[in-house]
């Protein structure tokens, strides 16, 4: 991603879009997430192209009030670390900033690649959850 793509990015996440942990099932921890919401669907493709994720249609209760609208979802790890460390510089939300950087730099310590936590560490990742959500 070139310079201007990641101030343009950034300003698309500030104003439109969210940085968030979610679930994938419920029975599992959050993970990171970006999402971007807009009646533009070829904005969205662009973000999608440099960042990767997935474009979903949203329910439109109203379609003879309102236009069609979409998602961007980017949920895989390696696209919203490489996406967040790409933007951080330019976002100016210092909410998302701070999402952005606490992710960044907290999520990996508490996250095992397999996946199997002893309960102080099952602690610290609820930690981590409960301390983002703050920000």
């Amino acid at each position: 991603m070139e310079l201007w793509e990641a101030a343009y990015v950034a300003g698309i996440i500030d104003g439109e879009g969210s940085i968030t942990l979610t679930r994938m099932h419920a029975n599992e921890f959050r993970r990171p997430c970006i999402t971007i919401a807009s009646t533009d669907y070829e904005l969205l493709h662009y973000v999608q192209g440099l960042s990767g994720g997935s474009i979903n249609n949203k329910k439109n209760y109203k379609p003879d009030k309102h236009k069609k609208s979409y998602t961007l979802n980017i949920k895989k790890k390696s696209e919203v670390i490489n996406t967040l460390q790409e933007i951080i510089p330019f976002l100016r939300v210092h909410k998302k900033k701070d999402r952005a950087i606490w992710v960044l730099e907290k999520y990996d310590a508490v996250t095992l690649r397999n996946g199997k936590y002893t309960e102080i560490q099952r602690q610290e990742k609820r930690n981590f959850e409960v301390e983002f959500f703050k920000l």
